[in-house]
């Protein structure tokens, strides 16, 4: 018998179609059958839920099936699953999320690789921005790594006996953020916590009844603010006390008091709730704030954040939602010059900053060598009318550019970093820019292998002063026109255009939305001088590889290997086909992969392909002749000792 590498352990509460949509995803794993389990812990549903788990069970040996008596929310169920399971690993999935094909077993394999006590796989998802953790794959970090309090969510791999060693288990009953007092809990105990970076592992997707979000974290059934407490003295216990605004502990607590605190003083929450409802909410966060938090937490914010917690603290809430009316019309705003293809990859340079409502740059007011926070957003703020100091503009400052296979919900990272910069914008004042390149590489993105066939948005992420927006990279006068010529790459069509609408740069490859048109006649009939077989690919870019490269193409109802060479001049391939073809004699059609209109025709006589014309090339006389010429024995002879010269 097997070894059980991971169990997969499941809460189940009235999932309807969930179920079903999960289920094949944990099922079809690479990882074989006999060496993974899946436990599925029924939470009492009353629909149909338990009658479909014993289904499964019943078709699959390693699936296990456990009912309890409602818990209220999935804590009790997963520990329940922790005392079932024989895996050296447990991986948490949630009963309405899938797994990517191969995850169990590349992350199992990156664990036993670094001897990870926790290994967190890239997450797909509908519900929240790309995160910065995903960027790399890491063989080994620990808590001190800040990126980790971007990914509380209990959708990871842990090391069973590094759980029972430490006694972790999660919070029960319906105790909201139960994932991240187990999760802080965890890193805390770590010593080896890596991270799989280079194919997406968990699919978080929304729901379409709204079932999976947290809207009711409020309600009367759960103590928010209570089990908020619990999980930052948690952390204080674990971490050392300083004033340091970079100390651990006052670093792994920002996130906290980020989302879960400031959140109820800024939009949308702010100026989407009732206004009743809110000042609850609001004097719930300051008693939190003021109590919970060291004055090291508040003070090592950005200048926009670190406002928001004055007003919070000093419990303005009329002015915390002023102000949060002036940043929500905060956006970012990019600028891209014309792609362009280079060494097999689109390029393009790119400019992003922050403008405000009005389509202004947002500033930094300079005065008495300090910089002040753009004065219209401070507009009817009470306790701001002298400014509001800025003391390192680029606190906590980011930007990244990441691309969205439109298709799977991944995104991927391209290689390359943008700078931060103060430019001066006059009078005194200056804006924070953001600047770099765009590479996206349709060979080595997609975690350093080629991207799937399908559609591909280019998008950024800034973060400045405390503002994070996404924006999508567009060229709004160009909308649903081609951005760049087309490219052959790996032996597929790659597209970009500007997409109708907003205008945004993406990259269809595999021809999977848009087809490629042009016409190639005046190249095709120009080939003769390379000996018949090949074909040039106009205002095509040419693979990076110096070798040739493996292409099926369709000549007739054949389908064939042709090879893809890069042409000296760098602009073109060439495409050559094979010496002979298993066709009757005459004039062949020859198309891509997914493509209708003829690139090109073959000229076949007697298996042999004489050579190719363009679409439109017309048989004249001279064509005559040539053909005659090269029927002649003794020509093709000659031709033959030239085609292996070429």
């Amino acid at each position: 018998m097997s070894k059980v590498k991971v169990s997969v352990i499941v809460p189940v509460y009235n999932t309807g179609k969930y179920l079903a949509e999960c289920a094949p995803s944990l099922l079809g794993q690479s990882l074989p059958e006999d060496e993974y389990e899946v436990i599925y812990v029924n939470d009492g549903s009353t629909d149909d839920s338990l009658g479909q788990l014993e289904k499964i069970a019943a078709a699959h040996p390693n699936v296990h099936v456990h009912t309890q008596s409602n818990s209220g929310w999935p804590g009790g169920p997963r520990n329940l699953g922790i005392e079932h399971a024989r895996g050296e690993y447990v991986q948490f999935v949630d009963h309405d999320d899938m797994l990517g094909s191969e995850a169990l077993e590349r992350l199992y394999a990156h664990a036993q690789r670094n001897k990870s006590d926790i290994v967190i796989g890239k997450l797909s998802t509908t519900m929240a921005r790309p995160r910065r953790l995903f960027r790399h794959t890491v063989d080994v970090c620990t808590v001190e790594n800040d990126e980790l309090m971007q990914a509380l969510a209990p959708h990871k791999m842990f090391r069973r006996a590094f759980i029972e060693e430490h006694a972790l288990r999660f919070p029960e009953g319906p105790w909201i953020m139960e994932d991240i007092a187990f999760v802080s809990a965890a890193y805390l105990k770590a010593e080896r916590i890596s991270v799989l970076a280079d194919y997406p592992c968990y699919y978080w997707l929304k729901r379409d009844d709204g079932g999976n979000n947290t809207g009711q974290r409020f309600g009367p059934r759960h103590d928010f603010w209570g089990n908020l407490r619990t999980i930052v003295r948690q952390i204080k216990d674990g971490t050392a006390p300083s004033d340091d605004i970079d100390a651990l502990q006052n670093r792994l607590l920002h996130r906290l008091y980020h989302v879960e605190v400031l959140s109820r003083a800024r939009e949308p929450e702010i100026v989407r709730e009732d206004p009743d409802e809110q000042r609850r909410r609001f004097e719930a966060a300051r008693r939190t704030a003021v109590e919970e938090f060291p004055a090291a937490v508040r003070e090592g914010l950005p200048a926009v954040s670190r406002l928001r917690a004055e007003l919070l603290e000093r419990g303005d809430f009329d002015a915390a939602l002023a102000f949060a009316q002036h940043i929500r019309e905060v956006k970012a705003h990019g600028e891209v010059s014309p792609p362009r293809w280079e060494e097999g990859c689109l390029v393009s340079d790119v400019t992003l900053e922050l403008r405000r409502g009005d389509g202004e740059p947002l500033v930094l007011v300079e005065r008495n060598g300090r910089r002040y926070l753009d004065p219209e957003l401070l507009t009817g703020v009470p306790g701001t009318e002298d400014g509001w100091d800025v003391r390192d503009p680029f606190r906590l400052a980011s930007a990244e550019l990441v691309v969205k296979d439109r298709d799977r919900d991944d995104w991927w990272y391209p290689e390359g970093d943008l700078e931060l910069r103060l430019l001066p914008a006059g009078q005194g004042r200056s804006r924070i820019v953001a600047s770099g390149r765009l590479r996206i590489d349709p060979e080595r993105l997609a975690g350093g292998r080629p991207l799937d066939r399908g559609v591909y948005e280019a998008w950024a992420f800034v973060q400045f002063l405390g503002i994070d927006r996404m924006v999508r990279l567009t060229d709004p006068t160009a909308p649903g026109s081609p951005a760049a010529g087309p490219a052959l790459t790996g032996g597929r069509i790659a597209l970009p255009y500007w997409t109708k609408g907003p205008g945004q740069l993406t990259l269809d490859l595999g021809e999977r939305l848009r087809r490629f048109g042009p016409d190639t006649a005046e190249a095709a009939a120009a080939n003769d001088a390379r000996g018949g077989r090949w074909f040039p690919l106009p205002y095509v870019a040419a693979t990076k590889s110096a070798q040739p490269l493996p292409v099926k193409v369709t000549v007739s109802t054949l389908t064939v290997t042709a090879d893809l060479v890069p042409a000296p001049d760098g602009g073109t391939a060439l495409l050559r086909l094979p010496a002979r073809l298993k066709l009757p004699s005459g004039r062949h059609p020859v198309t891509l992969p997914k493509t209708d209109a003829p690139l090109a025709y073959a000229v076949v006589r007697d298996g042999t392909v004489l050579r190719t014309e363009g679409p439109a090339h017309a048989t004249g006389a001279g064509r005559r002749i040539l053909h005659a010429l090269t029927d002649n024995p003794q020509v093709r002879r000659v031709r033959s000792r030239l085609r292996g010269t070429t």
